[in-house]
């Protein structure tokens, strides 16, 4: 169980790539199934190379960003329907990944990798500690650009590209931004996923689109989407909860090759739970009290104004 955890904080940051896309900018991003291998296979291929692998960490950064530009420009200048650019710039990628890795797998085992020193202590509290603090690091950077300048622009080109733009926020650029930081994101899960495994595969991101939407889908539809810190952390325990659930379902004796039925029945089960009465009327009531927190502050300015 301990070792699904760790695999939930990992992929945790790929969920809060997937959050950037899905949730901020209001764009269905297929990229996310290529860049995911794209950092696993340029951090595998840079370290059996001889590179640090800090710096073959921050390459697969740096390439997940590229790709995700590569997206948002095919999208923005090319004028090509955001599903059609991601799914274009996978494929390519797919081809891509193959160059980089010159075969389908790369093995890690005796390199030295950034978890070289956490390995022995894989799937225990130790590691769900060091995995926990490296997402609430991210989940902090994430929440703290949300709030700058750029951020809100990134916001605003999400809720309304139309106000955004007569307002003078270069939406273009704020969706090339946007989908750059995301598939950042989501090549950094990969990278660090390739050495938390001790390989790299090309197949490896199949399905890794499913994984990130079901755990910003359920970790919303439990935790809450409002405000943006929230919404944040919701996708990163999203991902935990997710994995947790896969081996719970693994455990109790359904087969490894079900685990697209399992995260299907999980993303319909938290598209469905808030049309529950009960859950609803929760949320009503969460909704409620934020608007009232909102109210009593905007009256207590108000009073503040009048007195000065």
């Amino acid at each position: 169980m301990l070792g699904a955890i760790d695999l939930g904080l990992i992929t945790g940051l790929m969920a809060l790539g997937v959050y950037l896309t899905f949730r901020v900018l209001n764009f269905a991003d297929l990229t996310v199934d290529g860049s995911f291998v794209t950092g696993a296979a340029i951090v595998a291929a840079s370290i059996a190379a001889g590179w640090p692998p800090l710096l073959a960490t921050a390459v697969g950064f740096v390439a997940g960003c590229a790709a995700g530009a590569i997206t948002g420009l095919l999208n923005t200048w090319g004028g090509i329907n955001p599903l059609l650019s991601g799914i274009l710039t996978q494929i390519a990628l797919y081809s891509i990944n193959l160059r980089i890795m010159g075969v389908a797998n790369i093995s890690l085992l005796g390199k030295p990798t950034l978890l070289s020193g956490l390995r022995p202590m894989f799937s225990t509290w130790v590691s769900v500690c060091v995995f926990a603090c490296v997402a609430v690091v991210f989940w902090l950077v994430v929440t703290w650009f949300l709030g700058t300048t750029v951020g809100l622009g990134l916001q605003a080109s999400g809720d309304n590209e139309t106000m955004a733009r007569a307002q003078g926020c270069a939406s273009k650029g704020m969706v090339v931004a946007g989908l750059a930081l995301s598939n950042g994101l989501v090549g950094l899960s990969g990278g660090l996923l390739a050495q938390y495994q001790g390989f790299t595969d090309i197949s490896m991101g199949i399905g890794t689109i499913v994984a990130g939407l079901a755990s910003v889908i359920i970790g919303q539809a439990i935790f809450g989407a409002k405000p943006v810190w929230r919404g944040a952390l919701a996708a990163v325990l999203g991902s935990v909860i997710y994995r947790v659930v896969i081996q719970l379902a693994l455990a109790v004796g359904l087969r490894a090759t079900d685990m697209k039925i399992i995260s299907a029945v999980l993303v319909i089960a938290a598209l469905l739970i808030p049309r529950i009465p009960f859950f609803n009327s929760f949320a009503r009531a969460r909704r409620e009290r934020e608007i009232a927190k909102q109210v009593l502050a905007a009256d207590l300015a108000q009073t503040n104004e009048v007195r000065l």
